[in-house]
């Protein structure tokens, strides 16, 4: 079974000018999701600024971006840009 095709690759990002993405996930054809991990319970607006930024660079191309964190709530930070608790990794949902 192929859940992509092209398969996704992974990618770290570090620009010359100093914006650092830690995990860049190119579904193909100009397509990205961006990951940022924090160890916090309550990021802000400025963890997820690198987001943006890539955002920004990509236009329509972004998909979306995701700051991982150690808090119980997810909720949104920006326009595609979401805080989600690192736990939703490995909880299933039930409803």
């Amino acid at each position: 079974m192929t859940l992509l095709h092209p398969r996704a690759r992974l990618h770290h990002l570090r620009s010359r000018d100093g914006h650092e993405v830690d995990v860049v996930i190119d579904l193909g054809g100009g397509q990205v999701i961006a990951i940022e991990i924090k160890a916090s319970s309550a990021p802000s607006a400025r963890d997820a600024h690198h987001l943006v930024w890539l955002r920004d660079q990509l236009g329509e191309g972004f998909r979306a971006g995701v700051v991982f964190h150690t808090g119980p709530m997810p909720f949104d930070l920006d326009d595609r840009i979401w805080a989600l608790p690192i736990s939703a990794l490995w909880t299933a949902r039930t409803e």
